[in-house]
């Protein structure tokens, strides 16, 4: 599906993915949640549906991406990223059957509880935790490595989102790997539940190609940007996460205001 912009929808879509992967590149997890609101809101395309199939596709993309530098650095454990990721994959195409099926104003309410969340997790996340990489993983449940990627799979598909913030506690939980090993192979879950819940919607008709590439593009430069300065303002690391959970909170508020009347009491 393609559908029909306006010059100044483009440069908005272009944009709208450099503020995404700036924000990935320099605080990490959670900077993909701005992705649909900002499809939304600013560049201006309505069908709620139309926007998540096309973000995650772009999410998958980027996450692909930035897998094969922590890939080199060995940051990878493929043996847990493969079992996390296959009945992840599982979930996030049953999820993404039920997304279609929710009403637009219902689904963009939840949505906005779910960003609510996210932001809570980042502003809890311990300083530091990002980039420990010491200690030895104890025995693998392999029980747990399963049924937490279904469910994480499960929720990933149904909000057409990455789920890297959900995804690495989740392998921390069921592998007990280092955090930056959970981080680097985290990535392969999240283009393959982005992935995965793209077809599902382009089957339907329901990814726009062209914002896919106009958000891909601007998100590769953003996040090149984002990356670069990530080092010098790693000071104020937690002041900046303080400020981007704070503008997730004022975007889900706009959105529970918006779509409020999906609740009926």
């Amino acid at each position: 599906m393609i559908v029909a912009m306006t010059s100044t929808q483009v440069v908005l879509a272009v944009i709208s993915g450099g503020i995404v992967g700036f924000a990935l590149g320099l605080l990490g997890g959670g900077g993909s949640i701005l992705a649909v609101p900002l499809l939304l809101y600013v560049v201006g395309i309505h069908d709620p549906h139309v926007v998540i199939g096309s973000t995650a596709l772009a999410v998958a993309v980027n996450a692909y991406v930035n897998l094969i530098p922590h890939w080199r650095q060995r940051n990878v454990r493929w043996r847990e990223a493969i079992s996390f990721a296959i009945p992840g994959a599982v979930g996030a195409f049953v999820g993404s059957i039920l997304g279609k099926l929710a009403p637009d104003k219902e689904l963009l309410f939840l949505f906005a509880i779910l960003m609510i969340v996210i932001a809570l997790v980042m502003l809890r996340r311990k300083p530091g935790t990002e980039i420990d990489s010491t200690g030895t993983a104890p025995t693998i449940r392999w029980g747990r490595v399963l049924g937490t990627g279904g469910i994480v799979g499960l929720v990933s598909g149904f909000f057409g989102i990455g789920g890297g913030f959900l995804i690495v506690p989740g392998l921390l939980f069921s592998t007990g790997m280092p955090m930056i090993a959970a981080i680097g192979s985290s990535l392969f879950s999240v283009g393959t539940f982005g992935l995965t819940t793209a077809i599902s919607y382009a089957a339907s008709g329901l990814v726009d190609w062209w914002v896919v590439l106009e958000f891909v593009g601007g998100g590769v430069v953003g996040g090149v940007i984002g990356t670069l300065l990530a080092t010098r303002l790693s000071s104020q690391r937690k002041t900046l996460t303080y400020i981007f959970a704070a503008i997730i909170f004022i975007v889900a508020a706009y959105m529970l205001y918006v779509n409020a009347s999906a609740v009926h009491l």
